[in-house]
């Protein structure tokens, strides 16, 4: 038996498909995977058995660097967060929850505005601009530079997310023609977009690998804690050397320098809500027994 090391391109019906030296191997994940709780994940790196004319076996998972839960994928180098200004309606909030669930997996974001064709009055982009791209988020307005996006693949696992209408597949679609995904229609009924996208596979890309994953238009902060909170928002991080108290939440505590810039415009008030609004939900987030084996 051979062990061979390589990456999990695609995962579907129980099979999984490792690329290795430019080939496509179908394999199964070994029955003690269970026992121990593990998944393999596309994106995994993995160490596999393959043997002429039969199926091959996941044999070990190799350590990841991270890994999402929606959408199922490890060792994500950057995520692109798909936000259309209109059908659906642009929300710095939804925004800012990728944002930070992306920062908390040390994924680096990228932010493309999609459907800017259909507003005349640009006000919002620019405000948009404002807002990110002192913290180092690039602002992408799709309309005009899809290229700019494009030339980010290169030697990066790509991850598209935003919620389900906001245009993923389409945006895939644009960039490159032949994947032919399938996109849906707005359901009008609902006011947001269907699940268009059944699994998620990793396409060779502009010199990377990018994720074509399904939409979702609600994130719950399940592993974020109310001390990690401020620390996945740069600008908090900035200035938090600054605040009195080391471990400052940024809210109630006095010589709090969050808010001293907050005051004085130097940090946004829509972020500064946002993180209010998270905390809360964190504070209050219900704790996770595990059952005993």
């Amino acid at each position: 038996m051979r062990r061979i090391e390589g990456q999990i391109r695609k995962a579907l019906s129980g099979f999984y498909y490792v690329s290795s030296g430019g080939k496509i191997h179908q394999t199964r994940a070994r029955g003690n995977f269970r026992k121990k709780k593990l998944t393999p994940l596309v994106g995994d790196e993995v160490v596999f058995s393959s043997e002429e004319n039969s199926e091959g076996y996941i044999l070990e998972l190799l350590p990841r660097k991270n890994d999402l839960v929606r959408p199922p994928v490890a060792n994500v180098d950057q995520g692109v967060v798909v936000t259309s200004l209109v059908e659906p309606n642009f929300s710095y909030n939804l925004l800012d929850r990728f944002l930070v669930t992306l920062e908390n997996k040390g994924i680096y974001p990228v932010i493309y505005l999609s459907k800017t064709d259909l507003v005349a009055d640009q006000t919002l982009v620019n405000e948009i601009r404002t807002v990110y791209e002192p913290l180092g988020y690039p602002v992408i307005d799709g309309e005009q530079d899809k290229q700019r996006l494009t030339d980010l693949f290169a030697e990066k696992l790509t991850v598209f997310m935003g919620q389900s209408g906001a245009g993923k597949s389409t945006l895939l679609n644009d960039v490159s023609p032949e994947l032919n995904l399938e996109t849906g229609e707005i359901s009008d009924a609902l006011g947001r977009g269907r699940h268009t996208t059944r699994h998620v596979e990793l396409l060779e890309l502009f010199g990377g690998l990018v994720a074509d994953t399904p939409g979702f238009s609600s994130i719950e902060f399940l592993e974020i804690s109310a001390d990690e909170l401020p620390k996945e928002f740069p600008e908090f991080l900035a200035a938090a050397p600054e605040c009195r108290f080391r471990e400052c939440h940024h809210v109630n505590e006095p010589g709090c320098e969050v808010k001293r810039r907050l005051e004085i415009g130097e940090i946004a008030q829509t972020r500064y809500d946002n993180y209010l609004q998270f905390l809360q939900e964190i504070e209050k987030r219900r704790p996770v027994y595990k059952k005993n084996k």
